[in-house]
């Protein structure tokens, strides 16, 4: 007779395919460095943003302008979802809109082919690696049991889950690019104008107002001292025409900018582990979904600080336009 694979009880069975998810996420936790110097680094982040030129300069505003009616959505979801309403926050969720981008997609599919190494398919390309369930057939116990522990992992609850967590891991990467740009939009402000502006909003009528007060000094008929004086008593307006126009052409020129902030922003991430930490907190949630559990979330909190800053923007906009 023919060799017979040992029989497992539940508990042997469980704890093997804990020991293997285990030794799975041991080995994912100590390739992070190398994919973050591979993709997040200098001369990484400009690879992966090549593919930035073309539709990404009109997905990024896009996905710019729907982030914040997407993350009401999924605050009210939660919502939702603590007050026992579970089809509720699944309709909320599926109101969400955005443009996946081209860098979006590329660093999906890296993290996945190159970091996971589990199977994965996008339009035109696919990957076989099973990672895990190489770690699980190591152990000749549970070889017996590969094939169903394989189809559990590529079962649609946990594809589904898998790629919403890559979203979230992009919507972080992203927010903390806005989260740049909005800085930039700050720094201008207070060198330039003394003044404190968190954003496009904010900076615009502060930039149209700089620039009419200027024009008036410059064109003053008994000259641009004279000017000064009589202008610093009673200060030219802009007009609503100059504000609108330079505030959207800065909402805007940002807007695209966006699709490439992230060779910026990248770097420093990778230098203050910043990218390491949030992998890390990554395979933290893919080992308690793997295992049945429900100990961890990856829920970055990078997007909500967007979006704080974009609403206090907002708010100052408001503010100066009630004055």
């Amino acid at each position: 007779m023919g060799d017979v694979a040992p029989y497992l009880g539940p508990e042997e069975a469980d704890a093997a395919v804990r020991r293997a998810v285990g030794r799975y996420i041991r080995s994912r936790r100590e390739m992070v460095p190398g994919f973050v110097e591979r993709n997040f680094r200098l001369r990484g982040t400009l690879e992966l943003h090549r593919r930035a030129v073309g539709r990404d300069l009109l997905r990024a505003p896009a996905n710019l302008a729907l982030a914040g009616p997407n993350l009401a959505f999924e605050a009210a979801a939660r919502l939702a979802e603590r007050g026992g309403y579970g089809r509720a926050a699944a309709g909320l969720r599926r109101g969400r809109r955005a443009f996946v981008t081209d860098v979006a997609r590329e660093i999906e599919w890296r993290l996945f082919t190159d970091l996971l190494e589990l199977p994965y398919a996008q339009p035109g390309r696919g990957s076989q690696r099973d990672a895990l369930a190489e770690e699980i057939a190591r152990d000749p116990a549970v070889s017996a049991l590969l094939e169903q522990l394989s189809a559990a992992a590529a079962g649609p609850g946990y594809a589904a889950w898998a790629a919403e967590a890559a979203g979230r891991y992009g919507e972080a990467r992203q927010a903390v690019a806005e989260l740049a740009v909005s800085l930039v939009s700050a720094g201008i402000g207070a060198a330039a104008f003394r003044q404190w502006t968190p954003g496009a909003l904010s900076l615009g009528p502060v930039a149209a107002q700089a620039l009419a007060q200027h024009a008036a000094i410059a064109g003053f008929p008994l000259g641009a001292a004279a000017g000064g004086l009589w202008y610093g008593l009673f200060p030219a307006k802009a007009s609503t025409v100059a504000v609108a126009g330079l505030t959207g052409a800065l909402v805007l020129l940002p807007a695209m900018l966006s699709a490439f902030a992230g060779v910026a922003a990248d770097p420093v991430q990778a230098r203050l582990g910043v990218h390491d930490r949030r992998l890390a907190r990554l395979l933290d949630a893919l080992e308690d979904r793997l295992l049945g559990e429900a100990k961890t979330d990856f829920n970055p909190r990078e997007p909500w600080v967007a979006r704080i800053l974009d609403l206090v923007d907002l708010l100052n906009l408001l503010r100066r336009a009630a004055n």
